[in-house]
């Protein structure tokens, strides 16, 4: 399986918070969030459309 790489922006203050979280875990700031993908609903490819999910950002 290929790795992709993600990159976001967020605050120093949200980084640091989710920093030392992953610390007081033992895990790094990737498994967390890899953690947190993993734990999304399946969803069929039928249920993706082109319209944004309520209260999301559109883009």
């Amino acid at each position: 399986m290929k790795n992709r790489n993600l990159h976001i922006r967020m605050t120093e203050k949200r980084y640091e918070a989710l920093k030392a979280y992953a610390e007081a875990k033992e895990k790094t700031v990737t498994q967390l969030i890899e953690d947190w993908v993993d734990r999304l609903p399946k969803l069929k490819i039928d249920d993706f459309s082109t319209n944004p999910l309520p209260n999301q950002p559109n883009g």
